[in-house]
C-alpha cells in the first residue's frame, strides 16, 4: 500500500467519516494509524472484534465510554514529576470510573462477544484512588475536609478575614470619611481588601494604594487600620497553600504508584473505543462482515461505496476465478471510475477490518498490494505531459507488482496516438497477468477490448445506459463488450446522416473520399463569407438552409424576390428572409430524388391545415369556411 493508493481511492476521507463514531480522542488516535492489513489471520480478527461490537450494540443500544477522556498527557506529566491540579485529578478520576463500568458491562458479555470480553479481564480496578480523589476534591478545588491542618488553617483564614471586613465597614460608616469614599463597598484587589477612594483624596486617607481606575477618578486603597491583619491574612494563605499542594502532592504519587497498570487501562479503552466506533459505522449503514480469501478472488453483491450519499446504484462485480483482468468499457459519465474507486476502497475498509455496505454472499481477497492508476497526474513542476505522467506511474507499478497485487487502471493507454496506446496497454497488461496480479481496468480503445474477448483468463464488462436519453444507469454488466456510442451520440446531437453515413463507411473499409483534393488546391481569393454566398450561391426552391438569425433550419419555398428576399417553409410557417441571412445546408438535389413534385411539399400544405383544423373543430377554421360561402 502506498499514499497515492489511499488518496486516490479516498482511504483517508473513509477514516475520518469512521472518527466521527468516537466518543474521545484515544479512539481517533487509533483511526490515524490504522492501515489495512495484508495478514488474513489479523484481517479476520478485526473483522471479528467489529461484528462484536455490532452485535453487542445492536443487543444494548449502547457502550458506557461517554465521559471518558484521552488522560494520556496527564499520566505523561504523572512521570515528568508534576504534581496535578484538582481539576486534573478529577480527570483521572472520572476515567478511572469509566474504565470500571466498562468492565463491568463486559462482565456477562463472553457468550457473544468473547473476545471483546477477554480484553476487559485486563482493565485494572482502582477504587479506593477515585475514592481518595473525590473526598479531597470538590468543584475541582482542595476541600478542607482533606486534612485537620487544612480545616484548621481555612478556619484561622475565616477569622481574619471578618476582623478585616469588620475594620473596613466601620471606615466605611464613619462621617468623616463619607467625603473620601467613591462608592461605598468593600473591594478586593489583587487578592487584598481595598475601599474605592476619589483620586483627589488618595494622599489624604492613610493606607496603601492597591489599584487605580482605568480612568483614574478611582484609587483602591487598603486603609492602615487593617495592615497588621493583612499581614497575618498573608501568612495564613501561605499555610494553606503549603498544605493543599500536599494534599495533591499524594494524591498524584498514589495515581503515579500504579501508573503501569493505569496505562493498560488506558490502552484497552483505546482500543474499545476503536472497535466501537467501527461497530457504530456498521450500524448506520447495515454493513457485512464479507468472506475473506488470499486467491485474488472479489465478489461483491449490491455493494456500495461508502463515500456516495442518496439514492446509489448498488454495484455487483466478480473477478479472480473464471477471469483474472477484466476490461470496463462503456461511455463517458457512465460510472466506470466510481466502480473501480469502489471496488478498491470497500477492499482497503475489509483489510482495516470495517464492514462494508453490501449482500451476504460478498467475498473480498486479502491482497499484499494495492495500485491505482487514476485521474489526471500532470506535473507541472516536473514538465511532464498526462501521458508521460500516466506511463511513468505505471513504470512504478509494474517493478513492484506481482502475486498478491490489485492493480485498478483508470482509462489505460490514454492520452497519446490511439494505436500506440492501445498496443502499449495491450502488453502492459499482459506482462501484469503473467505476474500473477489481479487487474481492473477502463477503456475506449476497440484492440483492448478484442484482446480480452479473444484472452482465456481476461474478461469484458460495460457500464450501461438508456440509449433514449443517454442517461447512464451506473449499472456494470460483466461478458458484454461496451460501446463508446459515439456514432449514435453524435446523431441524437444533431449531426447530420450523411456524416454519420460516411463515417460508418470509413470505420469499415477506410476508403476515404478524396475526389475533391485538386478543386481544394485551386487559389481563392478571400472574400467576405456573407458576399461570397449572394455572390456565388443561388438558392433553388426544396434546398435545406440554415437561417443564422434563429441557428435552425428550414426549407426554400420561393427563391429571392427583388429586394433578395427568400420566402422559406420553417416551423409550418411561411416567412421572408433577406438571402444574406440564410446559408445552404443541403441542395434540393441532394434531399430528393429526380423527378420528385417539390409543389407538393408547400402548395398543399394551407389545404391540409385547414382540413386538419377543421377535423378537430376548430372555431377559427370553420369561421374562415363560411367567410369564403359569402
Amino acid at each position: 500500500m502506498n499514499k497515492e493508493t489511499f488518496e486516490k481511492l479516498q482511504y483517508n476521507e473513509l477514516k475520518e467519516k469512521l472518527k466521527s463514531y468516537c466518543v474521545s480522542g484515544l479512539g481517533r488516535e487509533l483511526i490515524d494509524k490504522l492501515e489495512p492489513s495484508s495478514n488474513i489471520k489479523v484481517v479476520k480478527r478485526r473483522l471479528e472484534e467489529t461484528k462484536e461490537a455490532r452485535m453487542l450494540l445492536d443487543i444494548t443500544g449502547y457502550v458506557p465510554l461517554q465521559g471518558i477522556h484521552n488522560v494520556n498527557m496527564l499520566l505523561d506529566s504523572i512521570e515528568k514529576g508534576i504534581v496535578l491540579t484538582g481539576e486534573e485529578l478529577i480527570t483521572i478520576s472520572d476515567f478511572l470510573r469509566g474504565c470500571r463500568k466498562v468492565k463491568e458491562y463486559m462482565k456477562d458479555k463472553e457468550g457473544y462477544a468473547p473476545i471483546l470480553n477477554s480484553y476487559s479481564s485486563n482493565i485494572g480496578e482502582f477504587l479506593w484512588i477515585e475514592e481518595d480523589i473525590n473526598y479531597s476534591i470538590k468543584g475541582n478545588r482542595v476541600d478542607s475536609n482533606a486534612t485537620k491542618e487544612l480545616k484548621k488553617i481555612r478556619k484561622s483564614i475565616d477569622i481574619c478575614e471578618g476582623k478585616i471586613e469588620e475594620k473596613l465597614n466601620k471606615f466605611l460608616k464613619n462621617t468623616g470619611n463619607k467625603k473620601f469614599i467613591q462608592e461605598f463597598f468593600i473591594s478586593k484587589r489583587n487578592d487584598r481588601f481595598t475601599i474605592p477612594i476619589k483620586a483627589a483624596y488618595k494622599n489624604v486617607v492613610n493606607g496603601s494604594i492597591v489599584e487605580v481606575s482605568s480612568k483614574g477618578s478611582t484609587v483602591f486603597i487598603e486603609p492602615s487600620t487593617i495592615s497588621k491583619f493583612t499581614v497575618e491574612l498573608v501568612g495564613l494563605k501561605s499555610e494553606e497553600a503549603i498544605e493543599e499542594y500536599k494534599v495533591l502532592s499524594n494524591l498524584t504519587e498514589l495515581i503515579y504508584s500504579n501508573l503501569r497498570e493505569i496505562k493498560i487501562n488506558l490502552d484497552i479503552i483505546r482500543e474499545y473505543d476503536f472497535i466501537f466506533a467501527k461497530g457504530k459505522y456498521s450500524r448506520e449503514i447495515d454493513g457485512i462482515s464479507p468472506k475473506l480469501n488470499t486467491s485474488g478472488f472479489i465478489k461483491i453483491e449490491n455493494g456500495k461505496h461508502p463515500l456516495l450519499e442518496g439514492s446509489i446504484v448498488p454495484l455487483n462485480f466478480e473477478v479472480g476465478r473464471e477471469y483474472r483482468s477484466l476490461i470496463i468499457t462503456g461511455p463517458n459519465a457512465g460510472g466506470k471510475t466510481v466502480v473501480l474507486k469502489t471496488v478498491g476502497l470497500l477492499t482497503l475498509a475489509v483489510q482495516s477490518g470495517l464492514h462494508i455496505g453490501a449482500k451476504e454472499g460478498s467475498e473480498i481477497s486479502v491482497f499484499n498490494k494495492i495500485y491505482v492508476d487514476i485521474g489526471d497526474n500532470q506535473s507541472i513542476e516536473n514538465a511532464l505531459s498526462t501521458f508521460s505522467s500516466h506511463v511513468k506511474n505505471l513504470s512504478a507499478i509494474i517493478r513492484e507488482s506481482g502475486k498478491s497485487t490489485l492493480l485498478l487502471f483508470d482509462e489505460i493507454g490514454s492520452g497519446t496516438e490511439p494505436n500506440e496506446g492501445a498496443a502499449l496497454a495491450i502488453a502492459i497488461l499482459e506482462e501484469l497477468y503473467l505476474k500473477g496480479c489481479i487487474t481492473i481496468a477502463t477503456t475506449h480503445y476497440g484492440e483492448i477490448k478484442n484482446f480480452s474477448q479473444k484472452h482465456e483468463d481476461f474478461e469484458n464488462a460495460a457500464m450501461m445506459f438508456k440509449k433514449d436519453t443517454l442517461e447512464p444507469l451506473y449499472r456494470l454488466q460483466i461478458g458484454k463488450s461496451g460501446d463508446s456510442n459515439a456514432l449514435w451520440i453524435s446523431k441524437k446531437m444533431g449531426i447530420d446522416d450523411r456524416i454519420l453515413n460516411k463515417a460508418k463507411k470509413y470505420m469499415e473499409d477506410k476508403n476515404y473520399s478524396l475526389e475533391k483534393v485538386k478543386e481544394s488546391k485551386i487559389s481563392k481569393d478571400i472574400i467576405n463569407e456573407e458576399e461570397e454566398i449572394k455572390n456565388v450561391y443561388n438558392y433553388s426552391i426544396g434546398d435545406k438552409v440554415l437561417l443564422l438569425d434563429y441557428n435552425d433550419y428550414g426549407i426554400i419555398y420561393k427563391e429571392k424576390d427583388e429586394f433578395n428576399n427568400i420566402e422559406v417553409f420553417y416551423k409550418d410557417e411561411f416567412i421572408k428572409v433577406n438571402e444574406r441571412r440564410l446559408k445552404i445546408n443541403i441542395t434540393a438535389e441532394e434531399l430528393y430524388p429526380e423527378g420528385y413534385d417539390l409543389d407538393s411539399i408547400f402548395i398543399e400544405y394551407a389545404e391540409r391545415k385547414l382540413e386538419h383544423d377543421i377535423e378537430r373543430g376548430s372555431k377559427k377554421a370553420l369561421r374562415e369556411i363560411k367567410k369564403s360561402m359569402k
